[in-house]
């Protein structure tokens, strides 16, 4: 009783300490919610028709289409522009692909497992014949190659006596293969889509027949033109009433010009260019002075060449000048033999240059041989290698010595632009120079590492000159001391000006361009065409309007340095009114219109022609082989005018029209010729042409599609 006592005495007590143990343990969780939720929305790079787009799911994408070029070019290392090409293509296919099937799915358009079957066992598709598994005497894909893969796929990957490299190389295509299995499903409903709207696109005879009267319809006229030119802009400046009216007006005729699809950014900026100084040229100079002096007398020229740095290779062997830089070929035939030249400065790609020029010898472009090979250097191998070589020599077809010891020996071919070019061991160099001297029928025995050679030269074409030539070529780069200093320099500017009215103040004082550039948008990869910018971009959609960035470096090594100054917002939607760059456009759109009213009021009681030429400013022309299909060009104005060709084919001969409001002046004319060219009807061809042209005018349906599928593009928060 007494315990039971207690316990009530503090009962409070214990309520508020339970309370606050169970709101603990809630806010825990509700923090480990919070902190997941935080998570998931940094790793999304995009959104869809209100999906996220995940970080990861895009990233292996992006994979999938890396792996599949790798594997059909070959290239195992992509460039950095090729990723980003990559990157982008990815990111449009996949958009293109979602806005098809919301469409698809809303017209009950669907593609069946069945369906897709079907097209990879009679091999449809065009994206098929780009496989391994195509046929290389008919070019078309191969089920039956397809089936023996998968196949062996499944033996080797699930049989642990297989190499992992091995089992990586078949995973590698098993990957690209289930890649264009997708490709397929996906091309198959957008062709169904596709279809569908074709057959929604069609013309009729009526049509037809004024399509081609409008393209065999033509009409010479005499007019004159008030261009806009002559009213001053200063007499008709716009109202912001009449501004307001005209973004009204214009919004609805051009949607997407107003209507912005994802956020973009207004920035100056200052690019400082990082260049050699003088003294780093001089030392460069010293430098090539040395290792010119070393081709002299070198033994190992490739290893000089090597230890130069030069951009171009040595191997040793004699090369075709196509193979040499431009202007290095374009030197050889004007230097003699044994000659040595440089360093001398090429200004056009600043390099500095060395030519050692040892011999010129004339050798074929390409050799086609026949090979067998003897493994190993004991005395065995050896009297293998010579039995062989014997046999050949007396006369032995080069087939029955290959087969007795296993070997194919079918003839191959080998050019000078699969060497030239290339860094080649001793072996190899010693292998190729055999093939290219060896005259045609001739047996050749060499010993290399690990074995012996023997070759038979069975055919030559294209006799060529080749140039044994050692090339020094290297760029004349900034030193770091020079790098410095012009950091410093651009450094203590800015530090003296943190303000954007600041540098623009003073720039110019310090020999700095401040430059402009707008609407940078989300899905841009760089700031002015600058690469290594990923950081400035990021900075630019993160920052407010006013503000100043850090000195960024960036361009190839560092060669530039960058400031930005963030100076507007364009938020995604309708452009505002207040955008200044769409407030010049309307402006000037107004201003053109008041023009217009007032010469339309000055020439309309116009008689002639000739009374319209007649007044001040006005220009006079004759056109001819104007129709109703094209737009006329007014060479006098410097105009196109697709007003002025529909005014004109409404027209009757000798008829006079006045008051042809076009784009760079209003126009008073007189048809004085029309007539037919010389063309037959055809009623099915004109309509089929017709649906063919409306069909290309559906391409802006995507960008339609797209505006309603509310795209957002974060890939710049992710990628460098």
């Amino acid at each position: 009783m007494a315990t039971l006592q207690q316990i009530r005495s503090k009962g409070t007590i214990l309520i508020l300490i339970l309370g606050l143990a169970l709101f603990a343990f809630i806010a825990e969780e509700l923090v480990r919610a919070l902190s997941s939720s935080q998570n998931a929305r940094h790793q999304v790079i995009g959104e869809v028709y209100g999906e996220n787009v995940n970080y990861q799911d895009f990233n292996e994408l992006c994979d999938e289409y890396e792996n599949a070029v790798k594997l059909s070019n070959g290239n195992q290392n992509l460039s950095e522009q090729q990723a980003i090409q990559l990157r982008d293509q990815a990111w449009n296919d996949f958009i293109s692909q979602k806005i098809i099937e919301h469409e698809a799915k809303a017209l009950g358009l669907s593609v069946t497992d069945a369906e897709v079957q079907q097209i990879i066992n009679t091999g449809q598709s065009q994206l098929l014949r780009q496989t391994p598994f195509t046929n290389q005497q008919t070019g078309m894909f191969d089920i039956n190659l397809l089936k023996q893969f998968l196949s062996n796929y499944e033996e080797i990957m699930n049989n642990p006596e297989y190499p992992e490299a091995q089992k990586e190389s078949m995973s590698q295509y098993y990957k690209y293969w289930k890649f264009i299995e997708k490709q397929v499903r996906q091309e198959t409903l957008s062709q169904k889509y596709q279809t569908l709207l074709s057959n929604c696109l069609i013309s009729n005879p009526a049509s037809a027949k004024a399509s081609f009267e409008a393209r065999n319809n033509e009409s010479t006229v005499l007019l004159a033109a008030l261009p806009y030119t002559t009213i001053k802009d200063t007499d008709v400046e716009p109202s912001e009433a009449e501004i307001k009216a005209k973004y009204n007006e214009m919004s609805k005729q051009y949607p997407d010009m107003f209507d912005m699809m994802q956020e973009a950014r207004d920035i100056k900026y200052i690019v400082v260019p990082v260049t050699a100084s003088a003294t780093d040229e001089a030392d460069l100079e010293k430098e090539l002075t040395e290792y010119a002096q070393a081709l002299e007398s070198a033994e190992n020229v490739a290893n000089t060449i090597r230890e130069s740095r030069s951009s171009v290779s040595y191997n040793g062997l004699p090369v075709s000048k196509k193979s040499l830089p431009t202007d290095i070929a374009a030197r050889l035939d004007s230097i003699a033999p044994g000659a040595l030249v440089g360093p001398y400065k090429n200004e056009a790609e600043n390099t500095l240059n060395v030519i050692k020029y040892y011999a010129r010898v004339q050798q074929p472009d390409s050799v086609e041989y026949r090979l067998i090979s003897v493994t190993g250097t004991d005395d065995k191998a050896k009297k293998s290698a010579d039995s062989i070589f014997t046999a050949l020599q007396t006369g032995a077809p080069i087939d029955t010595i290959a087969k007795r010891y296993n070997q194919a020996a079918e003839a191959q071919w080998i050019s000078s632009a699969q060497v030239d070019k290339s860094v080649l061991r001793d072996d190899d160099k010693n292998f190729v120079a055999a093939l290219f001297e060896t005259p045609v029928g001739t047996y050749k025995r060499l010993d290399i590492t690990g074995g012996t050679l023997i070759v038979k030269v069975t055919d030559r074409r294209n006799v060529i000159d080749k140039y044994d030539v050692a090339v020094i070529k290297r760029p004349i780069d900034f030193s770091e001391d020079t790098h410095n200093k012009i950091w410093n320099k651009f450094s203590s500017f800015l530090a003296a000006n943190p303000k954007q009215a600041d540098i623009e103040a003073n720039a110019a004082k310090e020999g700095y361009t401040v430059q402009t550039s707008q609407y940078i948008g989300a899905s841009d990869h760089y700031i002015a065409g600058i690469r290594g910018t990923t950081d400035a971009l990021r900075w630019a959609f993160k920052s407010k309007v006013g503000q100043v960035s850090e000195l960024y470096e960036a361009g190839n090594a560092n060669d530039q340095l960058l400031v930005v100054m963030l100076t507007a917002i364009h938020p995604k939607g309708m452009r505002d009114i207040k955008d200044e760059n769409l407030h010049q456009i309307l402006s000037q759109e107004v201003i053109k219109d008041k023009k217009a009213a007032q010469l339309v009021e000055k020439i309309q009681g116009a008689k002639s022609v000739a009374e319209v030429a007649k007044m001040a400013g006005a220009v006079e022309d004759t056109v001819q082989h104007i129709t109703f299909a094209a737009p006329v060009f007014v060479q006098k104005v410097a105009s196109s005018e697709p007003v002025l060709s529909g005014a004109v084919s409404a027209a009757k001969k000798g008829q006079f029209v006045t008051g042809v409001k076009g784009e760079g002046a209003v126009y008073a004319f007189q048809v004085l010729d029309q007539q037919k060219l010389e063309g037959k009807f055809d009623p099915k061809q004109e309509q089929a042409q017709q649906a063919t042209t409306l069909m290309r005018g559906m391409q802006g349906l995507m960008q339609t599609l797209a505006r309603k599928a509310k795209i957002e593009d974060n890939r710049y928060k992710f990628y460098q």
